[in-house]
């Protein structure tokens, strides 16, 4: 994860408000008007307290309170309002956010993605999201009203004697940015508040991650009795991330006690001051009760300010992994505007590819000729079904070159690549809906026969002809209602569904009984007329439908199984 700094996060994030400025300038105007109009309502008891012990005032009582009245239910709305309209920026640009944060997903998929921690991305997706809300509507109009609100109120106070204001202004910066910034110091600044908040968004990633891993593996865990084993380990990463948290709210707890400390000192001051000025006759009786009574009334803001430094620890944390997401670059870039491809068949030339430090394929070539069916035979781990990805463009090879129609994949249309291939993977994923938009996935505009041709060419018409909805019977989450093999063959319903003519099949028949097997393989001799197919397959049995054979191992054909 990249590391960037609380004022980076901060601009990255500000510059998303541009699409709803205006939004923003009434909140911010809004919550002005209403804090001044709390403000005021003490400093209008000072003046009514003035008219009471006799001082010639320009304002008579009844219009003192007439004042108060006005401004107090002026707060309200304004509050009000200022809160709805900084909420209504806060989930538009939650919206704004996801459907980045989605985008970006897109671009990476699957490159960038296969093997991630999936309950930390859900983490991100969600709950760290959905926490930038504190900063949209309770950050940025917050620190902007303290800016102006501090201005409005140091020259008022200032109108007494200048030395009033400058205490005042003193006393907002001290509370609103010198105390924050040097607690934070104190308790270790970038080396335990920030991290300790990075660390608990971490965690929670983590934690939601181990959560989602227990859920699936669940039946496995009950089978091989590691229940409490699982349940120790969930508690301790349960109890690590309650430590962390704790770590924060202590932090937190220390900077509003220091807060509310110093602004009783910064109130004796602006009293003993004025009392001060008072006796020097530099000012008259209500340039000490009303000054005092308006920094009593005005620290608000400056508080909401102060508090922002605990609080968006996290924040800054969330919006950190966020941008981590928005700011990956892809390890396949979409092409467009090229030549528009159409398939002559496919080669890899001398290709190579690793993960990481781990080299998986190294120099693999071979022909596929169009119309032919090539296999691919070789042990576990030897990149068969990595050269299939190749194949589709999931990775750009390290070296050598993956071709169909004689052109480098990497200069093809992404559009044309996908309207060209159809590929079948090891673990047919099954979405949450019926199984009759399962399968229009391959085709959205299928019709209904369609779907069938291509399900009676997979061998599992039947099997949904028999289920309570037929078609339209709901499978569960994650396909967990189907067995193995009824998952695979509604995969492989969709590859012929897609109808390209390049057909890539990773294990098409590894959870299937021979009898399926068999009419699945007489299916795609059948349907070969046009088709080229790549098959990756352990069995012998699915080879034997192969013109050519090739092992990953050796490079080299290998002939074809009899």
């Amino acid at each position: 994860m990249k590391r960037r700094s609380g004022f980076a996060v901060m601009a990255r994030l500000i510059g998303l408000v541009r699409p709803l400025t205006g939004f923003m300038v009434l909140a911010v105007v809004m919550g002005l008007a209403g804090h001044l109009c709390a403000s005021f309502i003490t400093i209008l008891g000072g003046y009514a307290a003035l008219v009471l012990l006799g001082f010639d005032m320009v304002f008579k009582l009844e219009v003192v309170f007439i004042c108060v009245l006005a401004f107090a239910v002026l707060r309200a709305v304004l509050r009000y309002a200022e809160q709805s309209c900084s909420h209504f920026i806060a989930f538009k640009l939650l919206a704004l956010i996801r459907d980045k944060v989605f985008m970006a997903l897109r671009k990476l998929c699957p490159a960038k993605l296969e093997g991630r921690d999936k309950g930390d991305l859900i983490s991100v997706i969600t709950s760290d999201i959905e926490l930038l809300e504190v900063f949209y509507a309770h950050t940025i109009s917050p620190a902007a009203i303290a800016f102006f609100y501090t201005a409005v109120m140091c020259l008022f106070i200032g109108s007494f004697h200048p030395a009033l204001g400058i205490l005042a202004l003193t006393a907002y910066l001290t509370v609103g940015i010198a105390i924050p910034v040097l607690t934070s110091k104190l308790s270790g600044g970038g080396r335990t508040a920030a991290p300790a908040a990075a660390v608990f968004r971490d965690e929670s990633g983590n934690l939601s991650g181990f959560v989602l891993d227990s859920l699936r593996g669940l039946s496995e865990t009950i089978q091989y009795g590691r229940g409490g084993e699982r349940l120790i380990q969930m508690n301790e990463r349960t109890d690590a991330l309650s430590e962390t948290e704790k770590r924060l709210k202590r932090i937190a707890g220390r900077n509003m006690a220091v807060t509310n400390t110093v602004i009783l000192v910064f109130d004796l001051c602006m009293l003993f001051v004025s009392a001060a000025l008072y006796q020097k006759a530099e000012v008259d009786f209500s340039g000490v009760l009303i000054p005092t009574a308006a920094m009593f009334s005005s620290f608000g803001p400056a508080v909401a300010l102060a508090n922002l430094g605990s609080t968006l620890q996290n924040t800054f944390a969330a919006g950190n992994r966020v941008l981590d997401i928005l700011d990956e670059t892809p390890g396949v870039q979409e092409e467009a505007g090229h030549e528009k491809t159409l398939f002559e068949g496919a080669a890899a030339r001398g290709v190579g590819f690793s993960y990481g430090a781990e080299t998986i394929l190294d120099g693999v070539s071979l022909e596929i000729p169009k119309g032919k069916i090539a296999g691919i035979v070789g042990k576990s781990g030897s990149g068969k079904s990595t050269l299939l990805k190749l194949f589709m463009r999931f990775w750009d090879a390290r070296s050598g070159s993956v071709e169909i129609s004689g052109r480098d994949i990497a200069g093809i249309n992404t559009a044309d690549l996908r309207d060209m291939e159809s590929f079948m993977t090891q673990e047919t994923h099954l979405f949450h809906d019926s199984i009759r938009s399962n399968l229009r996935i391959a085709k959205l505009s299928a019709t209904d026969a369609e779907i069938e041709a291509a399900c009676r060419k997979a061998s599992v018409h039947d099997f949904i002809m028999g289920l309570p909805q037929g078609y339209d019977t709901p499978v569960g989450e994650l396909g967990d209602t189907l067995s193995g093999g009824e998952r695979q063959r509604l995969g492989l319903a969709r590859a012929f569904l897609h109808d390209a003519p390049f057909l890539l099949l990773d294990e098409p028949t590894s959870n299937l009984d021979s009898l399926n097997e068999a009419a699945i393989l007489k299916s795609l001799r059948e349907e070969r007329d046009g088709k080229t197919v790549l098959l990756v397959s352990h069995r012998q049995s699915t080879m034997r439908i192969a013109d050519d054979v090739y092992s990953v191992e050796s490079l080299s054909q290998t002939g074809r199984f009899s």
